[in-house]
């Protein structure tokens, strides 16, 4: 073998063996670079409308086709991507009544690749409440809004009371997007809703303009619906205030008078105390009532 070919092999051996030491460390910069932050090159949202030229319909769409790019990117790499808020500050400053980012801006905050926190939840609720003021009579956006209040939101906070808070104020707003126009068996929903969270009055407040609502021919069924639960949630109303005005009497009972029998007792009357009830002092205080349907539980 002359002194080429030998030269030639070990040229080759040494190329080899440079590839085969050099590519593990190459391909760990690669991945450390790929899983590194995204670059968001944009200028503030502030000076975003002297970028664009004018042109700031424009740029909305190119902003808004770049976030939906980059969301799916995003999914199908498994990497984070944290810079929706950035995205969605900037199309808001060009356009705040865009509707598009209105629809899915909870979605991509909350179930954002990998996951949302509940820090991107309450970005979210805050970005849905901003639209519910510049689209104030666009049902889609009520509607947005009282779903993620209440189906989706809750399942990220950790206090009790918050949630069921949350889902009060999904409820209402729903029954907001209802008296908008949106889909009236919404309606049923909103007032399940508003009932668990112990709000039985506002449910009945509710369904009753619902009710007014659907009178027209062509959502009677619906109509008939919304008529049943009310007067299913308004039988119960009534009924626990029966039950509340019998314990509260049950208590006086006990505190004051436990020697007679009950009935001795509602034949009696209230018992007032003569000082505090003397004179016109006492003729508007609750606790000087002399009929026991002039007192409350």
């Amino acid at each position: 073998m002359n002194r080429a070919a030998v030269a030639g092999a070990l040229l080759l051996a040494g190329g080899v063996l440079g590839v085969a030491w050099t590519q593990p460390r190459l391909a760990r910069t690669a991945h450390t670079v790929k899983e590194a932050g995204d670059v968001y090159a944009l200028p503030p949202p502030a000076q975003l409308h002297a970028a664009t030229l004018g042109w700031d319909a424009a740029a909305v769409d190119l902003l808004w086709s770049k976030l939906l790019v980059e969301y799916g990117t995003h999914w199908s790499e498994h990497r984070d991507f944290t810079d929706v808020p950035k995205y969605v500050d900037a199309i808001l400053e060009l356009e705040p009544s865009y509707g598009p980012l209105y629809k899915y801006v909870d979605t991509m905050l909350a179930y954002r690749p990998m996951r949302g926190t509940i820090d991107d939840v309450r970005k979210a609720r805050a970005y849905l409440e901003r639209g519910t003021h510049e689209r104030a009579e666009d049902p889609e956006v009520w509607m947005e809004y009282g779903q993620f209040l209440a189906f989706i939101a809750p399942s990220f906070l950790a206090d009790d009371a918050e949630r069921d808070a949350w889902r009060k104020d999904g409820a209402e707003a729903i029954g907001h997007a209802v008296e908008l126009g949106a889909d009236a068996e919404r309606a049923l929903t909103a007032a399940t809703l508003l009932t668990h969270a112990g709000a039985t009055e506002a449910a009945v407040r509710y369904l009753e303009r619902a009710y007014a609502f659907t009178e027209h021919p062509s959502m009677a069924e619906v109509h008939e619906a919304i008529g049943r639960q009310l007067a299913a949630l308004q039988a119960n109303a009534m009924r626990d205030a029966a039950d509340a005005t019998e314990r509260a009497v049950d208590e006086r009972w006990r505190d004051e008078l436990p020697f007679l029998t009950r009935d001795e007792y509602l034949l009696l009357g209230p018992a007032v105390d003569p000082a505090r009830c003397a004179g016109l002092v006492g003729a508007d205080d609750p606790a000087c009532a002399r009929d026991w349907r002039e007192t409350g539980p």
